[in-house]
């Protein structure tokens, strides 16, 4: 451990002196001037002392730079904080997806906190039968945003925006102004079972969005329904956001005084968030596990000394987890449930029984973390002031307690279900298709061919904003040798 610790302060002293044998210089968001190696140095020392994948990295090794001089022409090499930060990524393409560099650090921050600019809307997009063009439908409109003002709901369809037909290559442009209109279509099957024969007309209603500075509360929507006399539980969750982590407690202490004794968690849009509200939904769901282990963190080869254990819990900021004793639930997938779902559901595995119904999950098992420009990287205090850059690299493996790790592949669910943009229902309604697969099974009443919709019409998913997959360490969970001052040790 202190070998590990020396051999990175070691490289934090380089970094420091190497600031004044460098020359490069651009210009930051601000068009201020400032050296290139400024922030270069910042990027490789973040990564040198954290990168899970750091031993795949040559330019990483401790003992890659003989001299100051060597490692300020290195860093020079580079033009741009982010060309050095790919050069460092391991395997891009399939292992490391999702490490990000940002420039600024305080609107990535209020992302990670689940606030963005957004008109609350969320599309599928699929080709118009009628033609080549494409067509939206909502498949999400967020609780109390603009467009749940504007009467949208999910299932309805968009024709044009602003005029304009959609196109694969004009949807992104035509969606990323402040504010557009939406001219909405009615879709009529013509009286068949095929799709091929199927047509959207305007309808003449249009509606005008403006995005504004939201924050989301990512419980989107709980409901108690009957089945056959017994009670079911259904949360429909998007983000695993220690801000509301209180707002989840409280919707499973309904839960709880309503003696549900069945639940289905609705993750299908859930991207990730934080490990440790990860562990307080787990915590939750069960609470006859108390103490032991829910999930643990592998960091790098240098770092095994810091791996750490996440157990599970029956309180929380003096706050006493609303625990259901659950030994069965149905969670409900798609291709964008990522991360922090995915730690919930392969860490609950080893001891309920998880349903799992939809499709395979994105396949990412690795936790990040933010680091800025600091003496000791998590914190603020004594950042560098000339630059708001900021880094989420990979930083540890998330195994569960039979040491598995989630599949690249992603979770293979039970029972596969599609989502069928001509019939996307509504979220917590009995007849909608993903719900009504829990509760049939639920019944015992076997597979149906209303469920056998693995052949639906093809789609794509438009994603809002960068923040997706992801799943991070909050600051007061970080390795405790990042929470030293390293430059006073």
């Amino acid at each position: 451990m202190k070998n590990n610790l020396m051999k990175i302060l070691k490289v934090f002293l380089i970094a420091i002196i190497v600031g004044s044998f460098t020359t490069s210089c651009f210009e930051d968001r601000d068009d201020n001037v400032i050296l290139a190696s400024e922030i270069n140095d910042f990027v490789w020392k973040g990564m040198n002392a954290i990168y899970l994948y750091k031993n795949e990295i040559p330019n990483l090794a401790d003992d890659r730079f003989s001299s100051n001089q060597e490692y300020g022409d290195y860093l020079n090499s580079y033009s741009t904080p982010e060309d050095l930060f790919e050069s460092l990524i391991y395997d891009r393409t399939t292992t490391d997806r999702f490490s990000i560099i940002v420039d600024d650090y305080i609107a990535w921050e209020q992302l990670l906190e689940g606030s963005t600019v957004t008109n609350g809307l969320r599309y599928y997009s699929f080709s118009d039968p009628g033609s080549s063009n494409r067509i939206l439908a909502i498949r999400q409109v967020i609780p109390n945003s603009v467009a749940d003002n504007a009467n949208l709901t999910r299932g309805q369809y968009i024709i044009q925006i602003d005029g304009t037909n959609i196109t694969s290559e004009n949807v992104n442009t035509l969606l990323s102004p402040d504010t557009y209109t939406l001219h909405l279509a009615d879709h009529n099957d013509n009286g068949t079972p095929e799709t091929t024969d199927d047509t959207f007309t305007a309808n003449g209603t249009t509606v005008t969005l403006t995005k504004v500075f939201f924050p989301e509360n990512p419980i989107h929507k709980t409901s108690i329904i009957d089945v056959d006399g017994e009670k079911l539980g259904y949360i429909f969750y998007n983000r695993f956001l220690s801000e509301f982590d209180d707002e989840l407690n409280s919707a499973f202490a309904q839960f709880k005084s309503n003696n549900i004794q069945h639940l289905v968690i609705d993750l299908r849009y859930n991207p990730g968030g934080s490990v440790n509200s990860s562990r307080l939904f787990g915590s939750m769901v069960t609470g006859q596990f108390v103490g032991q282990v829910f999930s643990k963190l592998i960091y790098n080869s240098s770092l095994q000394e810091l791996n750490t254990i996440y157990e599970f819990l029956n309180n929380f900021d003096g706050n006493t987890i609303n625990s259901l004793n659950l030994e069965k639930i149905y969670v409900l997938t798609t291709e964008s449930s990522a991360s922090a779902s995915e730690l919930l559901i392969n860490s609950l595995k080893p001891y309920i029984t998880v349903v799992q119904i939809g499709t395979h999950t994105i396949g990412k098992t690795q936790a990040s973390l933010t680091i800025y420009d600091s003496p000791n990287l998590v914190d603020k205090v004594n950042i560098n002031p000339n630059h708001t850059y900021a880094m989420q690299p990979l930083i540890a493996n998330s195994i569960n307690v039979d040491d598995q790790a989630v599949p690249g592949t992603g979770l293979t669910p039970d029972i596969i279900l599609n989502e069928d943009v001509y019939n996307l229902g509504t979220f917590g309604d009995v007849n909608e298709p993903f719900l009504a697969r829990a509760i049939a099974d639920i019944r015992g009443s076997g597979r149906f061919s209303q469920f056998d919709n693995l052949n639906v019409v093809p789609f794509d998913i438009l994603e809002e904003g960068p923040i997706y997959n992801d799943m991070y360490i909050e600051k007061e969970f970080a390795p405790a040798f990042l929470r030293r001052q390293f430059l006073n040790q």
